[in-house]
């Protein structure tokens, strides 16, 4: 019986690849066919069936790229640069779709250290820092070894001055491994979807107009009060809107 049932199982999971394959291969199709609208439906489907992934979001924000629907276009690709931070594809065609929407918001200036760190950062996803860093630290073992038990003092050098670097650098791909692991649990980043939307003083309709936002502008959530979300823009500027009008990254 419980050989059946192992059976039954490993069949179920034999159609369930097969049929997931189909279906990517349908979406490419379509996409290839210039359907976007079908390979956009496809895609979604798969994404439900199989989760998230980088490929997925890539494909799915080129077909609203070329389905004209900008905002969704950037919604995925920042997904996808989530998943990998380094995929100089995704920036290049996030920054294609960000270059067709109205707002071109100009970034608070950021110390140049501050900005070279994040850049290193960004290359890598959580899990690829947290492989290097386990990596570095071996090897830091290894180094230690050399220092302590070798006899030969080139090699006690070596151990030693090898080894607190490769120590430094794990500590550093641990703490980017964290911080890349934060913002993929955080997802505090949105996407507005109101094709206009006055932003407002207080999470109120009474509240003061202080400016106004279109849709695919890109904004951070500070906090949310009922129905409301309070934002900051790259410029440094922050207001209210209804949550209902953005879409969390």
């Amino acid at each position: 019986m419980r050989r059946i049932y192992s059976i039954l199982i490993f069949c179920m999971f034999c159609f369930t690849q097969l049929w997931s394959q189909d279906l990517w291969q349908q979406a490419n199709e379509a996409y290839s066919k210039e359907n976007y609208s079908k390979a956009i439906t496809l895609y979604e489907q798969l994404q439900k069936e199989k989760g998230n992934s980088t490929d997925l979001y890539y494909n799915l924000g080129n077909a609203y790229y070329k389905n004209k629907q900008y905002p969704k276009a950037i919604l995925n690709y920042e997904r996808a640069l989530l998943l990998s931070p380094g995929n100089t594809d995704v920036k290049f065609n996030l920054d294609m779709a960000k270059a067709r929407i109205t707002d071109k918001i100009e970034p608070v200036g950021t110390f140049f250290l501050v900005m070279w760190i994040n850049t290193v950062r960004d290359t890598l996803s959580s899990n690829s820092w947290a492989i290097l860093g386990i990596i570095c630290f071996i090897l830091f073992i290894i180094g230690a070894y050399l220092y302590f038990f070798t006899r030969q003092i080139w090699l006690k050098k070596m151990g030693f001055f090898v080894g607190f670097i490769l120590l430094i650098v794990s500590i550093i791909a641990n703490c980017f491994a964290s911080a890349q692991k934060e913002k993929m649990e955080i997802r505090n980043e949105a996407i507005v979807f109101a094709p206009s939307i006055t932003i407002k003083s207080a999470p109120a309709e009474s509240g003061t107009d202080l400016f106004v936002l279109h849709e695919g502008t890109k904004v951070r959530v500070l906090s949310k009060v009922g129905e409301w979300s309070e934002i900051l823009i790259e410029d440094g500027n922050r207001g209210w809107l209804p949550s209902s009008d953005i879409e969390i990254i």
